[in-house]
């Protein structure tokens, strides 16, 4: 959320905002229907002279929707949401929409619809956009209607709704999907094209058109055939009322996209899954078969998705803003991630001087007014989550008397802001089923924003205080008041009739949107992607602390998702996604059309950087996976600020901590006694933060505990296990490395862990595990000598995908049954020495019968090493970037493994001889 840096400025700015309203010291809200819930309540209706969602004018609005569609809970903050919310006046129809590759516009005429694939650079260089521009529009002949209407959704896509009282036409779109798919009445199919078009295919009711450089595909029912006539094209319908509409990557991909033309998507679905440590989603998509029998269909996977699927994909794909898309063919995938971490507070170390933190902390807790003069929602809540970092920390020092006393702080204003009738209140509202608290911020009520910035603080607040008052944090208490809140951010339920199904994440696109009404032509936008993940970490402390455990695997699925599109989309961890001309490390917001180097409020770099960190909290700890992206990103701050942070120096110090600890505390030990925290922080916390780093190091993301509520840290070779036992009994949590932790009832404990392999990463899957020995060979014999061997330079050029100058290893003679639901797996050590800008690749080949014919051939995207001396791990958990043939049973076969330089102009080492550099091939 855009956060002004000057306190005395925002309250100035917020009180005349309030008097503007009628909400000054003077107003008295008018009286409304309570709703209790628990010790709790909310009203029914605003209090007096307080706005709802409305036009950009002020004019008040509803849901723009179907009479189908009436009633039910619209998911505002969506890629779509303009369908619905009509925030400008002049626009019944919609602003652009990005559903990657394709984007669309609503016009009267019925679809735009195009594929930009060249950004332009705009804002002095500030940012990057794939903007919409129509290659052609898809509608039906003579259609001219007043408005266009959202009639039906689910998980991603959506169907709009056009009548002009003499024809209809329905569309389904979505997020992946190549196609268009069109169901229309009282007209003929109409595709106009920006331009004439180019005929390269024609066979009667299948026409291959290419536009502006883009190639299409149009499917009428069989027995239509394609009129061109300059540029419209037309076919009848015989009869019948479908047709549609796919985008091709490639002119001869027309026979396969023929294959699904009339397989019609009718909705969408994500189920996801925590377990072990582990969280697992398949994203599925439902069809029907207009003709013939044929239901499966294509979907144009995100690069965090296909970053971590093992699902065959095809060779084709797309441009996007977020990187290149690959193709699957089938209504269904599944990803796998490591499951984030998260903690409620860091673990108490030696590092830490408790005289000193006690002084700290009484600063916070003694402060004359410890929510500094906060009013509205988002201020109140930064003020909410400052205190409630604090109390574990007073708790590990024994400063019990602190401890509740910043509890107290928290419970009393929480309880003002859930009892309806107060100077605080949250109001629901029927028409949009959403609940808004008052005084409201940054469009929070008329644009319907930022409802999962706000209220993530109210959320992880309460985790904290239902840590320590499991009776405050009852349903039948205040529990239910905080669980109203999750359903307006963060429903899972997609049948609940009040709220509607996670309003603000797109499951997709894998992360929150800010906007309620997504009324911009560059589509939607989040900055504060950080903010988001402060709610689903939220999520995680809270199931966890109220025994809610599908709540607390939904918090995990979130931030686990989002911590891999803000690695990607937000910091360009691989330095794949941003176009070399925008000329950025990190984007202060995402867009619908691409990325800007940018906050709402400043242009100030120290803010640009630090906006995706704040808050700094247990739920932040994903950030340690990108160390390089880290380094990178505050390399570029530096550069651009004119030197180091001034203004929020503690955000950045503890950005700088999950990377480079020592560092960050070299900083706090120089600027500590000069700086004023950022008003979401305190002494006390960044104290803490960066002292207990420093003792523990990084966070370590390569091993995972079987506990959402754990994480390990690494300082050189030592890792510290760490772990919170929110239940009322002592359990051992076991980690992928094998380590285990004993954690006693209701505790944190933290250790070196016992008994497991020291360097497993990533846990290896039945079948045979072969070790590298310099000179070229794979063994399952052990006890190796350590050693290393040198990968060639790729010579500046860019060799990803194709082997060049490789290492090679080989095993032949192998014999195995292929293990059912087994793929390939591998953990390699490499180290890229000072050298920037290297990044080494792997290629996996099975002969199955050892005839000299590779009959699979597996290969990895590529890992990209940080200019640090020292071994950094790649895994097959980078990806897989394409695949050809099958696998099958291994006889007298043989295994082969080639290792290059795919990008870099430098050498670098891989690690020979040990069990920390090992294939894992599926086999027993």
């Amino acid at each position: 959320m855009p956060a002004p840096r000057n306190r005395p400025a925002a309250v100035l700015v917020l009180a005349a905002a309030l008097a503007a309203t009628g909400l000054g010291p003077a107003a008295t809200p008018a009286a409304a229907a309570t709703i209790p819930v628990g010790a709790g309540s909310y009203s029914d209706t605003r209090p007096a002279g307080t706005v709802g969602p409305t036009t950009n004018t002020g004019t008040p609005v509803t849901p723009k929707v179907t009479s189908t569609a009436q009633g039910k809970p619209v998911p505002t903050n969506d890629w779509w949401s303009s369908l619905a919310f009509q925030r400008y006046g002049d626009n019944p129809h919609s602003t652009p929409m990005y559903g990657h590759p394709l984007t669309y516009q609503a016009v009267s005429g019925g679809l735009q619809i195009g594929y930009p694939t060249t950004p332009t650079i705009v804002g002095e260089g500030r940012q990057y956009e794939y903007a919409h521009k129509a290659d052609l529009t898809l509608g039906l002949t003579g259609l001219n209607s007043p408005d266009t209407k959202a009639d039906a959704w689910s998980d991603w896509t959506v169907t709009p709704y056009w009548s002009d009282g003499t024809r209809t036409l329905r569309t389904t779109i979505g997020h992946g999907m190549p196609f268009v798919y069109a169901k229309g009445s009282g007209g003929n199919a109409q595709i106009t094209t920006a331009s004439a078009p180019t005929v390269f295919a024609d066979q009667g009711n299948v026409l291959g058109i290419t536009v502006a450089g883009h190639h299409y595909a149009l499917f009428a029912p069989t027995g239509s055939d394609w009129n061109v006539s300059g540029s419209a094209v037309t076919a009848g319908l015989g009869g019948k009322d479908y047709f549609s509409v796919a985008v091709l990557p490639s002119t001869d991909a027309l026979a396969t996209f023929r294959k699904y033309a009339f397989s019609f998507v009718t909705g969408s679905k994500v189920d996801w899954n925590y377990s072990g440590g582990t969280v697992r989603a398949t994203y599925t998509l439902t069809t029907e078969a207009k003709e013939g029998t044929e239901r499966g269909t294509l979907q144009a996977l995100y690069r965090h998705q296909w970053l971590n699927t093992t699902d065959a994909l095809t060779p084709y794909t797309y441009v996007s803003p977020r990187g290149t898309m690959k193709v699957r063919e089938s209504a269904s995938f599944t990803t796998s991630q490591k499951a984030s971490p998260v903690l409620p507070g860091l673990p108490k170390t030696s590092g830490v001087d408790a005289t000193r933190l006690r002084g700290y902390l009484n600063d916070v807790a003694n402060a004359s007014d410890p929510f500094s003069g906060a009013v509205d929602t988002y201020w109140t809540g930064k003020a909410l989550g400052k205190l409630a970092q604090l109390v574990p920390l007073a708790d590990q020092i024994g400063e019990t008397a602190i401890r509740d006393k910043l509890l107290g702080l928290i419970k009393g204003r929480m309880q003002a802001w859930f009892t309806a009738g107060g100077a605080n209140e949250f109001s629901y509202d029927q028409a949009w089923k959403t609940l808004t608290g008052y005084p409201a911020s940054y469009g929070s009520d008329s644009e319907l924003n930022d409802h999962h910035f706000h209220y993530s603080y109210y959320v992880y607040a309460a985790a904290i205080v239902a840590q320590y008052d499991p009776a405050w944090a009852a349903e039948s208490a205040w529990g239910g008041m905080v669980k109203t809140l999750i359903r307006d951010t963060a429903n899972p339920s997609r049948t609940d009739s009040a709220y509607p199904f996670l309003r603000g994440f797109d499951v997709y696109a894998g992360h929150s949107w800010a906007s309620g009404h997504q009324g911009f032509a560059a589509g939607n936008n989040q900055e504060s992607s950080s903010e988001s993940i402060n709610l689903s970490a939220a999520l995680v402390l809270w199931g966890s602390a109220t025994g809610d455990p599908a709540l607390r695997d939904l918090g995990s699925y979130l931030l686990t998702t989002e911590a891999e599109a803000i690695a990607q989309y937000w910091f360009d961890a691989d330095e794949q996604v941003f176009p070399s001309s925008f000329g950025h490390d990190t984007a202060g917001m995402v867009w619908g059309s691409g990325a800007a180097y940018a906050t709402w409020w400043t242009a100030n770099p120290e803010e640009i950087h630090g906006i995706n960190v704040l808050p700094v909290t247990g739920g932040s700890l994903h950030l340690g996976g990108e160390k390089a992206a880290i380094r990178r990103n505050l390399a570029e701050m530096e550069r651009e600020n004119g030197g180091p942070a001034v203004e929020w120096r503690d955000i950045l110090w503890e950005f700088q901590s999950f990377a480079d600890p020592a560092a960050a505390k070299s900083k706090w030990d120089a600027g500590h006694a000069s700086y004023t925290p950022e008003e979401g922080e305190s002494k006390a916390h960044t104290y803490h933060w960066i002292q207990t780093l420093h003792t523990l190091g990084a966070p370590d993301p390569t091993v995972t505990g079987d506990l959402p509520s754990s994480a390990v840290f690494a300082n050189g070779t030592n890792r510290t296990y760490v772990a919170h036992n929110y239940g009322s009994t002592a359990r051992t949590v076991t980690f992928s490395d094998g380590k285990t932790l004993s954690v006693p009832a209701r505790s944190t404990a933290s250790g070196t862990g016992t008994g497991g392999d020291p360097d497993p990463d990533p846990d290896p899957p039945t079948g045979n595990t072969f070790q590298l020995r310099s000179g070229g060979t794979l063994t399952t014999a052990t006890g190796g000598t350590a050693g290393s061997d040198t990968i060639a330079s790729a010579g500046g050029t860019n060799r990803d995908g194709t082997p060049y100058q490789p290492l090679v290893y080989e095993a032949r003679g192998v014999n195995g049954t292929l293990t059912a639901g087994a793929s390939t797996a591998f953990r390699f050590q490499v180290d890229a020495g000072t050298t920037v800008g290297l990044g080494q690749q792997v290629r996996i080949s099975y002969d199955l019968t050892g005839n000299g014919s590779f009959d699979r051939t597996e290969t990895y995207n590529y890992f990209a090493t940080d200019p640090v001396a020292g071994w950094e791990q790649y895994a097959q958990t980078r990806g897989l970037k394409s695949a050809t043939g099958s696998l099958g049973n291994l006889a007298n076969g043989t295994v082969r493994l080639e290792v290059w330089s795919a990008i870099g102009n430098g050498t670098s080492k891989l690690q020979t001889g040990t069990e920390n550099s090992v294939l894992v091939i599926p086999f027993s």
